[in-house]
């Protein structure tokens, strides 16, 4: 009889973790795996931002360069790349956790996109700008950078989805509670106000 007791409780111990343990495990192990991708996601948003911000000095320089050009517009450039530099960014856990922390950074990366966008518009009243190989050469980079910002961007939305989904689906919801802010859900690059509407801009 007592080897039966022992059998049975060694059969319910195997049932447990069949049941609980293991599915717990792989709950945990799936949310690490998804949220690894959106931290190297975030990883490549960044970096097309930072290669855009790069671009900015020497293309002000190079417009500056031009006899009479507004010089209200390459300030507005560098006054918004200038407050993209200043948003406070949290690490990347936190900021891809955090909707406010990562809406304030995208309202200051739209910030300097809408700067630009300005500069560009202006440039074409200036043949001579048009005609400068160097210009052109960064007007092209920049043009390439923005369709990075886009797909990067996109995604990261991606990424951030299948971690939500996951997140959020039974049992693995159940589990992902018991590690505090540990899986956390992730937030989501938004379409700037009036999206909608397509720019009049022109390259």
């Amino acid at each position: 009889m007592g080897n039966r007791s022992i059998l049975g409780c060694l059969v319910a111990i195997a049932l447990v973790v069949l049941v609980v343990v293991l599915p717990a495990i792989a709950s945990y192990n799936n949310l690490v795996r998804l949220d690894q991708a959106v931290q190297a996601q975030w990883g490549q948003v960044e970096n097309v931002y930072q290669r855009r911000a790069d671009l900015v000095p020497n293309l002000v320089a190079t417009v500056k360069g031009v006899a009479n050009f507004e010089k209200s517009t390459y300030i507005a450039v560098a006054e918004a790349r200038s407050k993209v530099g200043q948003v406070q960014v949290p690490n990347a856990q936190a900021m891809t956790t955090d909707q406010q922390a990562l809406s304030r950074f995208q309202a200051a990366q739209d910030g300097l996109t809408s700067a630009l966008s300005r500069l560009l518009v202006v440039v074409e009243r200036y043949p001579e700008l048009k005609a400068n190989e160097n210009f052109l050469t960064l007007q092209s980079q920049l043009e390439g950078t923005e369709n990075r910002i886009a797909v990067e961007r996109m995604r990261y939305n991606e990424r951030a989805q299948e971690f939500n989904t996951v997140r959020q689906s039974f049992p693995t919801v159940v589990f992902a509670g018991f590690f505090g802010d540990r899986f956390k859900s992730k937030a989501y690059f938004q379409a700037q106000p009036g999206a909608q509407t397509a720019p009049s801009v022109q390259f």
